[in-house]
């Protein structure tokens, strides 16, 4: 019955049963991608090495901030779960960039780490059509270029249609701590090591990447007396569209802002030679954005100190977490430079800091739906994928989730363009061009951040989420409700005059405004900068009353109309070159004028599109005008001839 292979027993395999989707690996990425699948009505399994690790902040404990709470807001756009549970599981809120114009306005929150997995694992527990199981995926079975099951550590096969790898930090994880480095997943866990063999085996070339976290240490033990404390916004903003006209105000916890010292440095610096970093143990490369500090000391050696923030893990516990002190450092070291922070001086280190490796793919393998450009049904989403970040691996995953479904049902595929969402500008970004190092989400990076707001995510997502399948009919009235009121409001308040009397005058000179000398909608009122929607209510004796939300939108659509239509000027061409399809078995090589380099990057990724080629690094204007004057010579040599 069993054949012993080495020391140990090769088990026997048997069919555990047949589904539609399986999605491996429970983390940020997978609970959202199986959460689609099976709320699309498609028999799903969920594999996860340790049920206690689903959806585990294994390293800061808050969702959102700059860039990744746009992502946020997009997938609660589309029907998907992480905002909801955060606003159950948050214990404080911040709007971040509110000096800033609306664009960058980004909402962050700090989470009840253990909370926020309790309540998505009871979500994922009671999802109909889906089957959760701990369980080791060890293999994957593919005939004839598609996926036909996935093999687990004790020889079962779960047959699919199509499979969703969502395996995060896990594949081949390794800890580092000083010269110390053992083989590991996330936070105690047991990594995948079986898997990066089979992907392996079926001509993937797999890289190494490395994130890390900081200490955590003991509440009690920290003298907050010179620290800044930064506290909650007095009033809640939630994440969920769903809960936009709930009252989510609570006690919130403080967060505290403290610094390093040039003697943490100095001890830092004579002990860079016990870093894993630096001893050459680490082949793979972290987050430019999110180095350790042995990195930040080295790079930025003009500082005398760098930002350290403390924040608490949640409401059970009384471990603080680090934020901006990651190290690979040994222990001893740590326990030493970590004194040395202000605040910090009696510091116990309950978890050490450390860094962890991992195998990733490269995803310009992918077609931008994340399906693999050969292996028919096979998806990948979140950390596999070159990204960091719980956000981002969270939106990848609802992404595949509704494409491994879609394509079961065989209908279109799901593809959300730059224009469209900031999962789209993530997604293009990864697949297009590819990414030697964690990738994080930015607003810096969408082009159309100005229509790609976190307040209009439901106007431009949820009927998407809704064609698909994820908007349920009381979600979909609620969107309803708010976009006619939009709408409605935006063309009142251009009807609604104000002629230049004198009475009125005076009151638009002690609202702080010019005179106006001719009569002026609302409208124009409301877009002078000194102006706003509550200012002008005096002019406005017929005005209902509206939600909050509503009113922010309004303004917003107002004040930046006329960026806005440039912007909107500028989609329409960027378009044009989306809607311009490359055939993705084009032979790039005998299309005279296309440079080496060309050639050869626009058949390793295959573009989808003239806009996906445009992206391309290595790609030139010069060669899309080519690719211009080909496809236009294809179209004109295809075309019927004409008769009098």
């Amino acid at each position: 019955m069993y054949r012993k292979v080495g020391i140990f027993l090769e088990v026997k395999r048997y069919i555990q049963g047949d589904y539609d989707v399986v999605v491996v690996g429970a983390g940020h990425a997978g609970s959202e991608a199986a959460l689609a699948s099976a709320r699309m009505g498609l028999k799903t399994a969920l594999l996860c090495i340790n049920l206690d690790s689903i959806s585990a902040m294994s390293c800061n404990p808050n969702i959102g901030g700059t860039g990744k709470g746009h992502l946020v807001r997009e997938i609660d756009a589309l029907g998907g779960e992480m905002a909801k549970v955060i606003d159950q599981t948050f214990i404080q809120s911040r709007m971040l960039n509110t000096s800033k114009g609306p664009a960058v306005h980004s909402l962050r929150v700090q989470a009840d780490k253990r909370k926020y997995h309790e309540v998505m694992k009871r979500v994922l527990e009671n999802q109909e059509n889906l089957y959760l199981h701990e369980a080791e995926a060890t293999d994957m079975i593919v005939e004839d270029n598609k996926i036909k099951a996935v093999v687990t550590q004790t020889g079962a096969i779960y047959n699919t249609k199509a499979l969703v790898l969502a395996t995060g930090t896990y594949l081949r994880g390794r800890i580092y701590i000083g010269e110390l480095n053992y083989s590991s997943g996330p936070q105690g866990f047991r990594p995948a090591n079986t898997l990066s063999s089979s992907l392996e085996n079926e001509g993937f070339s797999l890289m190494r990447l490395k994130t890390g976290t900081p200490a955590r240490v003991l509440k009690s033990s920290i003298n907050y007396e010179g620290m800044e404390v930064q506290k909650g916004d007095p009033e809640v903003i939630p994440f969920s569209f769903e809960n936009i006209d709930k009252d989510l105000n609570k006690d919130q916890e403080d967060c505290y802002l403290t610094y390093t010292t040039q003697e943490c440095h100095q001890i830092i610096r004579d002990n860079l030679n016990r870093s894993a970093l630096y001893l050459g143990d680490i082949e793979g490369v972290g987050p430019r954005y999110c180095p350790s500090i042995e990195d930040k000391v080295v790079r930025f050696s003009d500082k005398n100190s760098h930002q350290v923030f403390i924040e608490p893990e949640g409401l059970t516990t009384d471990e603080m977490y680090i934020q901006g002190v990651s190290s690979s450092l040994p222990e001893e070291i740590q326990a030493k430079f970590y004194k040395h922070i202000e605040g910090l001086e009696n510091a116990k280190i309950l978890r050490p800091a450390y860094a962890i490796e991992y195998d990733a793919i490269d995803a310009t393998s992918l077609k931008i739906n994340l399906e693999h450009m050969t292996i028919s049904g096979l998806f990948f989403a979140g950390q596999i994928n070159g990204s960091s970040g719980y956000e981002e691996a969270a939106a990848q995953g609802i992404v595949a989730g509704i494409n491994a479904a879609l394509k079961v049902q065989n209908k279109e595929a799901l593809v959300l363009k730059r224009s469209e969402a900031y999962i789209g500008v993530l997604i293009d970004d990864l697949v297009t061009k590819g990414t030697k190092e964690p990738y994080r989400m930015m607003t810096s990076r969408a082009e159309y951040r100005l229509t790609l707001r976190q307040d209009n995510a439901d106007l431009r997502l949820t009927d998407i989420g809704r064609k698909v399948g994820l908007v349920d009919d009381k979600r979909y009235e609620a969107y309803l409700y708010r976009k006619e009121n939009i709408e409605k409001e935006l063309k009142r308040l251009e009807k609604v005059k104000v002629n230049p009397s004198e009475e009125n005058n005076k009151l638009i000179e002690e609202l702080g405004s010019t005179k106006i000398n001719k009569t002026l909608s609302l409208k124009e009122l409301i877009r002078r900068p000194e102006l706003n929607y509550e200012k002008v209510k005096q002019f406005d004796p017929e005005r209902k009353e509206l939600r909050k939300d509503i009113i922010d939108t309004v303004e917003i659509e107002i004040k930046y109309e006329g960026y806005i239509k440039k912007q909107q000027i500028q989609i329409n061409q960027f378009k044009k070159l989306e809607n311009k399809k490359l055939d993705p078995h084009m032979d790039y090589s005998h299309i005279d004028g296309l440079r080496l380099e060309a050639r050869e990057k626009l058949a390793e990724i295959k573009p989808e599109s003239l806009g996906q080629a445009s992206r391309i690094t290595g790609v030139s204007p010069a060669d899309i005008n080519v690719l211009l004057i080909y496809l236009e010579q294809q179209r004109r040599k295809n075309e019927p001839e004409r008769t009098n």
